[in-house]
């Protein structure tokens, strides 16, 4: 009788394990993950050195707040000088524009009609000294006249047509003075010239922008999380110096096995737990990702790592102030 009821007892203790052991479809599964927020690295667009870090980390910033400012000195010196070389530059466009002055154009007339004058002298002496020549010829034909004074009109015929053909080339000369100086200048003169005024005006802008530059502002609202430099250090031009974190925008990594990615839709509502406790956080599922990977090594453990996984990532409402970057979490999911 006793080793009958021993065994009834053993049948009910397997089934009741078998029982225990039969837990029915899932409903709902529990992941781990972590925290992560928006870091933005804020770096200047020129380099300079540091003459003032109003930030400390832990610090909240609006978009716009001064974050840290650079000394100009050497963008304002270049800056002048671009300015004055545009000054000059307009200087001279307008100079050309204008033409030139009537002053300058009876200057001209008068050089002109001096060298008509010189053309005139020396075409006369030169009819002069051709004339003697023909007579001193004509005395050593008839054996009457002197060999040198020949030579001697010979020469002064020579002389006078350089001086009536440099005559003529400077009269050449000023009538064209005379001319540009009643057509004024010419448009490609006039093109050039503001050319190089259009070059000048890019060089300012740019110059401008660099001293506004200078001047390093928060792009987001956020919290200073790092301070990269510190005052009186020189910044390198794109090289961060303040980072900022959106604490006010958090969202949750967590990673689901694939049998579950079918029982999981976009936007559905989540709870995140922490290791600290406390209240529960809702969430929502703001993206799925469109392949699997491993577990990363900082979520599961061993066994677990080895498996292919789907990334989903859980945006939590702002305002809370418990979930803090990089922090782990565990997240329930409720299986549709």
């Amino acid at each position: 009788m006793t080793r009958t009821v021993s065994v009834l007892l053993l049948l009910t203790a397997a089934a009741g394990f078998v029982a225990c052991t039969d837990d029915g479809p899932v409903n709902e599964i529990r992941v781990s993950g972590y925290v992560e927020a928006t870091e933005v690295q804020v770096a200047p667009e020129v380099g300079g050195r540091i003459v003032q870090l109003p930030v400390v980390e832990g610090q909240r910033v609006a978009a716009g707040d001064v974050l840290a400012r650079l000394d100009p000195t050497d963008i304002e010196l270049a800056l002048q000088r671009a300015r004055a070389e545009r000054r000059a530059g307009d200087a001279q466009w307008r100079l050309l524009a204008a033409g030139a002055r009537i002053e300058d154009i009876r200057q001209a007339e008068a050089q002109r009609a001096a060298a008509e004058a010189d053309l005139g002298a020396a075409r006369r002496d030169l009819a002069a000294a051709e004339r003697d020549l023909e007579r001193f010829e004509a005395l050593m034909t008839a054996q009457a006249g002197v060999q040198k004074q020949r030579d001697d009109a010979a020469a002064r015929r020579d002389v006078g047509r350089e001086r009536v053909k440099a005559a003529d080339e400077r009269v050449r000369g000023a009538a064209e003075a005379v001319v540009r100086l009643r057509a004024g200048a010419r448009r490609e003169e006039l093109e050039v010239a503001q050319a190089r005024v259009a070059v000048v005006d890019a060089q300012i802008a740019t110059l401008e922008k660099s001293l506004e530059d200078a001047i390093v502002v928060a792009p987001i609202d956020g919290t200073v999380t790092q301070t990269i430099a510190d005052a009186g250090e020189l910044a390198v031009a794109r090289v961060p110096m303040v980072v900022l974190t959106d604490l006010g925008s958090l969202w949750a990594n967590v990673y689901v096995d694939e049998p579950h990615i079918p029982r999981i839709t976009l936007g559905q509502a989540v709870t995140l737990h922490t290791d600290a406790g406390g209240e529960p956080i809702e969430g929502t599922i703001a993206h799925i990702a469109a392949k699997a990977e491993f577990t990363p090594k900082n979520v599961q453990t061993a066994d677990e790592r080895s498996k292919l996984v789907f990334r989903l990532k859980i945006a939590v409402k702002s305002g809370t102030d418990v979930l803090k970057p990089g922090m782990p979490v565990e997240a329930r999911i409720a299986l549709k």
